[in-house]
């Protein structure tokens, strides 16, 4: 079986369901191929958005609460709280209004659907459905695809470093609006966080595997933990889990007629592990993008490319860099301070 379409979009997260709606906006034909049986599910995250991103919490069902701030805690035990209004989402919902938004503005969507191979050249990329194998040509393609981008892979470009990340829904016993980050020696290379939805929360931990290569055991201590505090209940919900990529930005978004974005781009904030607001960003761009292209603006990918670095390298960058530091260094409150974002020792890169 053999199809045509001016866009073929890899994935449909928030940055390939907003690829999609954008493109399709933009008057050409899209085509988006998910490898989920459901959009969104199970859901790999936190569920927190800045408050940019209120107007795609417009759905019902994807807004569960308000955030006002987040709680860090220090080894010594020093919690400092800092003001980091945000919003609480069903993420499921979300990446599913987005891609419902996408078919109602004309995109095709494929679900259960895997790229088995990708010829860049001739712009040719074949999935297997559930109806057989579909032979796609395309004009350009947007890769959204998650940190282990197949499509990157077929390109022929470097995998990129990642942590891993283990996450528990759990009872929450005393709801509020503050999420709280715990930093120690026992999160190497990462942090754990509790995330209050409603009357349940996202309790999870993100480390380097290579200095932790068992996530449960320090997830299940601060369960165990908390549980006896009376925050949250011992009752496990949900389970989920998923890489983080870290590298800061790839060295190139746009290889020929492909554009790389969200987790496949390196978008994702690589010391906080925040990726949907640049998700959404980075693939609407390159919707619009795509679309701009298609109708004569021989320029537009290149413009993508620069936008998306001025935006987002220098602060991917300097990242980068705190966790070199922070990696480097004793699990103190000085060093830890340097290489988390709600201090002001982050912006400088040193101790104060």
């Amino acid at each position: 079986m053999q199809i045509e379409t001016d866009v073929l979009v890899i994935g449909l997260g928030p940055a390939g369901g907003a690829a999609a709606l954008a493109a399709a906006r933009g008057g050409v034909s899209v085509l988006a191929v998910e490898r989920k049986l459901e959009v969104g599910v199970p859901a790999q995250c936190a569920e927190w958005i800045p408050l940019s991103l209120g107007r795609h919490a417009q759905t019902p069902g994807v807004l569960v609460q308000t955030i006002s701030g987040m709680e860090s805690v220090l080894p010594s035990g020093a919690v400092v709280p800092t003001r980091t209004p945000g919003l609480m989402i069903n993420r499921a919902a979300f990446d599913q209004a987005l891609a419902h938004a996408a078919v109602e503005a004309g995109a095709s969507l494929r679900l259960d659907s895997v790229l088995r191979k990708l010829d860049s050249a001739q712009r040719r990329a074949w999935v297997e459905t559930p109806q057989g194998l579909l032979e796609c040509c395309y004009k350009l393609l947007v890769a959204a695809d998650g940190p282990y981008s197949g499509v990157a892979k077929q390109l022929g470009l470097p995998r990129q470093p990642v942590v891993h990340a283990r996450q528990y829904n759990v009872p929450l016993r005393q709801p509020g609006n503050q999420t709280r980050v715990w930093l120690s020696k026992d999160y190497p290379g990462g942090y754990a966080w509790l995330f209050p939805k409603g009357d349940v929360a996202n309790l999870g931990a993100g480390m380097d595997k290579s200095r932790a290569p068992d996530l449960k055991i320090p997830l299940d201590q601060l369960h165990q933990k908390l549980a006896t505090e009376g925050l949250v209940g011992r009752e496990i919900l949900a389970r989920t889990g998923g890489a983080i990529p870290v590298g800061g930005l790839r060295s190139q978004l746009v290889v020929g007629h492909v554009m790389l974005v969200g987790d496949a781009g390196g978008f994702t904030h690589p010391i906080t592990g925040a990726g949907i607001d640049a998700a959404v960003v980075s693939g609407a761009r390159a919707g619009q993008a795509a679309a701009a292209w298609l109708n004569g603006r021989k320029n537009a990918l290149q413009e993508f490319e620069d936008e998306m670095r001025d935006q987002f390298e220098a602060s991917l960058q300097r990242a980068v860099q705190r966790r070199a530091m922070s990696n480097s260094a004793t699990y103190s409150d000085a060093a830890l301070r340097v290489g988390w974002v709600a201090f002001p020792e982050y912006f400088l890169g040193k101790g104060v």
